[in-house]
């Protein structure tokens, strides 16, 4: 409006100057000439209209300009409201899912709760059911007592009979049973000679696994680069194996910490080639990890081989072969469990000819009792039944299934093998020095770890490392942001101190990254 009107201020500020112009000019027409004169005032008149007409169209033109920057600004501020709104009904419903979420948890454990209650209800209705039974029983034996007290010559005399029978039979099973310790003991003295024979005629030395391994260095310069630039080398290749290399002051050496001996022999293979090679960075250490996995893939399938040609069971399944040189990276108790199985078998396989039982189903069980170990903890149950599950995918007898099977008497064994690879086990595991009891805590104790940080969701990998004083936990990006990482360490923590046992604490680590990949061509 302002514009406007200074516009109709402009254009009647032009008129009255033409109107003064006009009268001048009158006056000087007088003596220049009337009709020139009113030409000059026409002129001017309509020069003054022109310019009128051409402030008036700049005028509407601005305005429009100033419309139309209104709407932009009222449509920038109404998609930056919309957005506002978006973010924000979207945390709404983050938070939202999360409440329901913990809900549903409470709601659980009042129904564990609960379940747990009725479960007390049904024991403590069954103790009473017990308490009345008593109770009529000992009405019962004083009402027997008070009759026989009471009895006749002949119920006197049938009595006696009773208790000369009852006598008897306690001496004739007092005979029995030293016969039956007589003919126990001659059967473990012959037990004793069998399993002597078949020690001493199949001795072999145990392997003891620890959970450190050693790369020797050219020189201690080579750990700087192994540790990288703000040790990103070092970062790297702990999360592609799994592994904790510890740099320490041991001269020219650097060590390898893990749990798990495959993980530990593929950080071993690919850090000796790295540091043969010189060339140590991120994307180098991911081809060296791949090509160490598939060498110990490699040497797997060999020892495998070399297990069935040493026991004389050639002609086996690839996998039956590839899960036996598995055990050759698994221990029980501190005892390497790939000798174990083929110590297992040539002890079978001697007791089995003693006893002149079928040595071939013998040997092939000890060598297989312990298949189910090779496996990974994704399949559930135990060793025995998990391997005598493989066994029979696989077309193995069904005699050596039940030898699989039976060995720790998950099931009954159905034939004489059965037993003997039972006590073949059980020697094996029995010599001195064979197994030691901590190492197989502390294994199950950093699986427990593994396992609980598995247990959550969004979680890609977890590895436990520092001796189990420290788990690291891999998330996968698009499943889990910034904050919800934080509040996850917070619950693997507080689970840990609910289900487990430790010395001391344990850190929990986790990593969430997320890696970009272009390709220049």
């Amino acid at each position: 409006m302002d514009i406007v009107l200074s516009i109709i201020l402009i254009i009647v500020a032009a008129l009255a100057g033409a109107a003064i112009a006009g009268y001048v000019a009158f006056q000087r027409g007088r003596t220049a000439g009337v009709d020139h004169e009113r030409e000059r005032q026409r002129v001017l008149l309509q020069t003054a209209e022109q310019r009128a007409v051409q402030l008036l169209t700049e005028a509407e033109a601005e305005i429009r300009g100033k419309e139309l920057q209104l709407k932009e600004e009222e449509v920038r501020m109404r998609n930056e409201m919309d957005a506002e709104i978006t973010r924000r009904r979207k945390e709404l419903d983050r938070v939202e899912q999360r409440l329901q979420s913990r809900q549903e948890n409470v709601e659980k454990r009042m129904d564990q709760l609960e379940a747990r209650e009725r479960k007390q209800n049904q024991r403590e209705k069954r103790l009473d059911q017990v308490e009345e039974e008593l109770s009529k029983a000992e009405e019962e034996r004083n009402a027997e007592l008070q009759r026989v007290a009471r009895m006749t010559e002949e119920e006197a005399r049938i009595e006696l009979l009773k208790e000369v029978e009852k006598k008897t039979r306690h001496e004739l099973a007092r005979t029995i049973r030293e016969v039956e310790v007589e003919a126990q003991e001659m059967a473990e003295r012959r037990a004793r000679e069998i399993v002597t024979l078949a020690v001493e005629r199949v001795a072999s030395e145990h392997v003891t696994e620890y959970a450190v391994s050693a790369v020797n260095l050219p020189s201690d310069e080579m750990k700087g680069r192994i540790i990288g630039r703000q040790g990103r080398n070092i970062r790297a290749i702990e999360q592609a194996t799994g592994v904790d290399l510890v740099v320490d002051d041991t001269p020219e050496a650097i060590l390898i910490s893990s749990f798990d001996p495959v993980r530990r022999e593929v950080a071993r293979i690919a850090l000796s080639k790295l540091v043969a090679d010189g060339r140590i960075h991120p994307a180098r250490i991911e081809k060296e990890v791949e090509k160490a996995q598939q060498e110990v893939e490699q040497v797997i399938m060999e020892a495998g081989e070399h297990a069935l040609i040493e026991t004389n069971t050639q002609g086996l399944h690839r996998e039956i072969q590839r899960l036996i040189g598995r055990l050759k990276y698994r221990t029980s108790y501190g005892q390497n469990q790939y000798y174990h199985a083929m110590e297992t078998a040539h002890l079978a396989a001697v007791i089995a000819s003693e006893l002149h039982a079928d040595v071939k189903t013998a040997r092939l069980g000890g060598l297989l009792h312990d298949i189910g170990k090779a496996v990974s903890h994704e399949i559930d149950g135990p060793h025995a039944i998990v391997g005598a599950e493989i066994a029979k995918r696989y077309n193995i007898n069904s005699k050596v299934v039940n030898c699989i099977a039976s060995h720790h008497g998950e099931v009954e064994p159905e034939s004489i093998e059965a037993v003997i690879v039972a006590a073949a086990d059980a020697i094996s595991g029995a010599r001195p020095g064979a197994r030691r009891e901590s190492l197989e805590a502390y294994i199950k104790r950093v699986t427990a770890l593994e396992d609980i940080g598995n247990s959550f969701a969004g979680v890609s990998q977890t590895f436990a490392i520092q001796a189990g004083r420290e788990i690291r936990v891999i998330v996968r990006p698009e499943d889990l942001d910034d904050l919800e990482v934080i509040e996850l360490s917070k619950d693997i923590a507080k689970k840990i101190e609910d289900n487990l046992e430790y010395p001391g604490q344990i850190r929990v680590t986790v990593i969430r990254e997320t890696r970009s990949v272009a390709h220049a061509k």
